[in-house]
């Protein structure tokens, strides 16, 4: 059975490494829809999945969510993401590459075995 944009949207989410960042329009240029950034973002507001890194997800540049930067920031900083004079993430150094940082494992990469 084919995954919905969002079960998608969540795959990728949970595989970011710890003190890496990845946008929202990378995250749809990953799953195959390079014009759905905002809906990437709006994958986000379902409460069932906050338990994924929301945290590592920025805006293009760098920008951190408006609704609650100074957590965002603190939480990236526990990581140890840099961020220059502007608050942004210096995203040629924390910006998630699948190719040179390897892509973790999830436990939803397991089959279930009963």
């Amino acid at each position: 059975m084919a995954k919905t944009f969002n079960e998608q949207v969540y795959d990728i989410v949970a595989k970011i490494p710890y003190g890496r960042v990845a946008t929202f329009g990378q995250i749809a240029q990953m799953i195959g829809r390079p014009r759905c950034a905002r809906f990437v973002g709006y994958a986000s507001n379902n409460r069932d999945y906050w338990h994924l890194p929301w945290h590592r997800v920025v805006f293009r540049g760098g920008a951190l969510n408006p609704g609650h930067p100074e957590s965002q920031k603190r939480a990236l900083m526990d990581e140890g993401v840099k961020f220059d004079s502007e608050n942004k993430v210096i995203m040629n150094l924390y910006q998630w590459d699948p190719e040179r940082d390897g892509v973790p494992m999830d436990i939803r990469d397991f089959p279930l075995v009963f």
